[in-house]
């Protein structure tokens, strides 16, 4: 349970963060930011373990790129912006 927990707040996180950087933050909401940051998570845990890049460990790390992954896909294909 208290992982569950842990990684909604990690994907939230992720999520909110990368849609800050992408420039999203105003077109989605929260739900959306944890929907995406959860996503993230698996892409970015996807990435981190088939390419040896450093801060694997950290598990907001992975999750953050994850969702930048992400959005940028949803951004191009999509949204079709």
């Amino acid at each position: 349970m208290f992982n569950l927990i842990g990684f909604l707040i990690i994907g939230a996180i992720a999520g909110w963060g990368a849609s800050r950087v992408m420039g999203t933050s105003k077109e989605q909401g929260l739900l959306m930011d944890v929907v995406l940051g959860v996503v993230g998570s698996y892409v970015g845990g996807f990435v981190f373990e088939i390419l040896p890049l450093p801060g694997g460990s950290i598990a907001l790390v992975p999750a953050f790129i994850g969702a930048l992954i992400v959005l940028f896909v949803w951004k191009r294909v999509i949204k079709k912006d």
